[in-house]
């Protein structure tokens, strides 16, 4: 099932999360979220979508790309599953709903910033239709080391 998150969400996403964040090079990020991280983003987009089953099994969310009123309409998503969740169409479903929500909201893209050290991500986000359109080499530095970023978009209308 997939829903809105709620703020009783927030320890849950942050047990999801934090592993993926202090444990590997799928983000750049080196800080775990707190529960008040967590609780501040879900109230400050207009979507954050939990998929439950057998309890909260992954997240997606999405932002505008960049400030400025001149990227109103480009969106960044994130999207982190559990590891027992992967292979079995969460991240598919998470991903429709969020580029659903997303073009009814007026967005005309999708982008995905990914770390060039993630090729199982890279390798989703192609199944689903996002085409590679840059590399942008070391951008991200984590566990002592320079990271290349991948950005993959996708047209939603």
């Amino acid at each position: 099932m997939i829903r809105a998150a709620r703020p009783e969400d927030t320890a849950e996403l942050a047990a999801l999360w934090n592993p993926w964040i202090t444990e590997t090079a799928i983000t750049f990020a080196s800080a775990a979220k707190t529960e008040a991280d967590i609780q501040a983003m879900i109230a400050a987009r207009d979507c954050f979508l939990v998929y439950v089953k057998n309890g909260l099994q992954g997240f997606a969310t999405y932002a505008q790309f960049r400030g400025g009123n001149g990227y109103a309409t480009c969106m960044e998503h994130t999207i982190i599953l559990s590891p027992t969740a992967r292979g079995m169409g969460a991240g598919r479903a998470l991903m429709a709903a969020v580029e659903t929500h997303a073009k009814a909201a007026g967005a005309h893209q999708m982008i995905g910033g990914i770390s060039g050290e993630n090729p199982d991500a890279r390798a989703f986000h192609a199944a689903l239709g996002y085409q590679e359109i840059a590399i942008i080499r070391e951008a991200g530095f984590k566990f002592g080391r320079f990271m290349d970023l991948v950005l993959m978009q996708k047209f939603l209308s």
